[in-house]
This record gives structure tokens, C-alpha cells and sequence, in this order.
């Protein structure tokens, strides 16, 4: 099968368009042909070798696809075949066919683009997780975004917005913010030309909960703005600054530090991903999100969109073409 293959830890020129073997299959999986996959921020940390897992050599990267189910082994594998399908997956969403348990396999709607379908699993099953489950969020709150219009953050906009939270985003342009509030955002501030917390405090008291993929100085922004009681949803360091987190800050302020790792849920607790996958499905269903897929690549250029999820350049999710119907 035709792959993007990470040989050994490097850059994102490091990989290649070549011929990998097809994974095998047992029990209990499924074997899926892949249409289109997602582009996010950990494959780029999986093909430097940074990443929380890693891979034996060579190997895909690649934690999202959509595609169609060719093969299934076990009594609850077998059904899923000829299924339109979504997975979230440890590795090996860069190629044209994916091995995978099905408990990691959604099925989608008739007409659900594979393309959408791709961009599902990793951010929205994210945000909706840490929104609901980690941090509680309660209707009438108000909810912090940072990075509101790249993958994971335009995606929690939408998420707060669909749960009744009033929902301030951060990003560093005029037109990344736009974005933001058209997907639901209240208050928009571009910490490019204004402080974050200062400018919050202006229309606000503070904030209830903190959506923060970001890292570096968003965070320590976000600690002079949040009230007591609030929580602070560590997704990631985009911008490279992993924050020192001072713990008597979380004593004297009332607050808490929650880091979330979809990963770690997805392994631990499949159902409770299929849950929340299946109820974004339904979100979609009714139209309270629409997954903005800003740029769609073959599976030959995934360099290009690669880069452009590196220098945050990305107006919501990125999407490989891996095969036509």
C-alpha cells in the first residue's frame, strides 16, 4: 500500500511517499480503507519522536481517518463491514488502509463527507471531553479559548458555544478572530495587539474555565484573568512554551490545572470516547457544529499541510485526500 513513511525521528522532510506493508489483522479488528484522514499537531511530535507513544520504525503517522471497512475479524467486527466509518487510532492514518480494534471504529451518516468525517475524532472528541467531563462546564459559564481559530480551538468554540457558555476567543489576527466568531465566539481579542487578561477583565469579572492548546504566555495570561473555583484545561504547547505552573498560585487563586490527553482516553476508556463521538455526530446532525475542513491535500503533498499546522497557519482542520470512492 502507498504510505507516508517516518523511517527515523526527524523533521517533517524526514518522511517519504512510498510503499509500506499492510498491517496485519486479528481478532477483534478491523481492517478499513482509508479516504481521508486528519492533520494534527501530534503527528508532527510522532514523526520527530516526541510523542507520548512511539511507534516502532517504520511506521504512518496519522491519528484520524474516515474510509470505508473492508474487512472485519470477531462477531462485532463482521457487521461493520461496507460501513462508512471514523476511527481514532494510535498511528498509521497516513496510508491507504488501516488496521484498527473496532472499538475505535464510528460509524457515519450516508451524508457525512469523508473529509468531515476525518477531521472528527481527535479535536472534537478533545474539546468535548475536556469541556464535559474534565472541567464540568456549566451553561452560563465563561469559557476561555486560546488558538480559537486553529484545529482544536475553533472546535471548543463551537463546543461551548453548543453547551450555553459565553465564549471569549484568542487568536493573533483580525481574521482568525472573525472566524472564531462565526463559529460562536462573544468577545474577541487579538493578544497580538492587546494584553489578554487585561482586555478580558474589561467586559468580564473573569473566567470560569480556560481552553488553553496553546501554552507559553497564554497560559500565565490566563491565570490573571480566571476566578476562583476555575479550571485551566491543558491541551497542549502550539507555541512551543511549556508553562511552569507556580502550585501556590493554584492554592491562593482557588484553581485548578487539568491536563487532558485524548490519547490516554481513547486507550483507557474506549466507550466513553464512542459516547462523545457519537454525540458530536448528533451535534452535526442539528446543525450546532460544522466542521470547518479549510484545506484538503493528496496524500502525496502531506509535507505542505504538515507545514502549515507547524507555523500555525491553519484556519481550522486539515484534511488528506487518501483514495476516491
Amino acid at each position: 500500500m502507498r504510505a507516508i513513511v517516518s523511517a527515523a525521528p526527524g523533521d517533517i522532510d524526514s518522511i517519504s511517499y512510498e510503499e509500506l506493508q499492510p498491517p496485519a489483522i486479528e481478532s477483534g479488528q478491523v481492517r478499513i480503507a482509508v479516504r481521508a484522514a486528519g492533520v494534527n499537531f501530534a503527528d508532527l511530535l510522532l514523526i520527530q519522536g516526541k510523542y507520548q507513544d512511539k511507534p516502532k520504525h517504520p511506521f504512518a503517522p496519522g491519528l484520524e481517518i474516515s474510509g470505508v471497512v473492508l474487512e472485519g475479524r470477531g462477531d462485532e467486527a463482521k457487521p461493520l463491514i461496507g460501513r462508512r466509518v471514523m476511527a481514532a487510532i494510535t498511528h498509521g492514518g497516513f496510508a491507504e488502509e488501516v488496521v484498527t480494534d473496532t472499538c475505535n471504529v464510528i460509524e457515519i451518516p450516508d451524508d457525512m463527507s469523508y473529509e468531515t468525517a476525518a477531521t472528527i475524532p481527535i479535536a472534537y472528541g478533545t474539546s468535548y471531553l475536556a469541556l464535559t467531563q474534565r472541567a464540568r462546564l456549566q451553561q452560563g459559564e465563561v469559557v476561555l479559548v486560546h488558538g480559537a481559530s486553529g484545529g482544536v480551538g475553533l472546535t471548543a468554540v463551537e463546543i461551548s458555544h453548543a453547551l450555553g457558555a459565553t465564549v471569549i476567543a484568542t487568536a493573533s489576527s483580525h481574521e482568525k478572530l472573525l472566524i472564531a466568531k462565526s463559529y460562536g465566539a462573544d468577545v474577541l481579542i487579538n493578544y497580538a495587539q492587546e494584553k489578554i487578561s487585561s482586555s478580558i477583565l474589561k467586559v468580564v469579572e473573569g473566567v470560569d474555565v480556560v481552553f488553553d492548546p496553546v501554552g507559553g504566555t497564554a497560559f500565565e495570561e490566563s491565570m490573571h484573568c480566571i476566578l476562583p473555583g476555575g479550571r485551566i484545561l491543558i491541551i497542549g504547547f502550539a507555541s512551543g512554551g511549556v508553562p511552569k505552573i507556580p502550585a501556590n498560585h493554584l492554592l491562593v487563586k482557588d484553581i485548578s490545572a487539568i491536563g487532558f490527553s485524548f490519547g490516554k482516553v481513547r486507550i483507557r476508556s474506549p466507550e466513553l470516547m464512542r459516547e462523545a463521538l457519537n454525540q458530536i455526530i448528533e451535534f452535526w446532525r442539528t446543525d450546532q457544529i460544522n466542521p470547518l475542513v479549510s484545506n484538503i491535500f493528496p496524500l502525496s503533498d502531506t509535507k505542505t499541510a504538515l507545514k502549515i499546522v507547524r507555523d500555525r497557519q491553519a484556519r481550522g482542520k486539515i484534511a488528506l485526500l487518501v483514495s476516491e470512492d
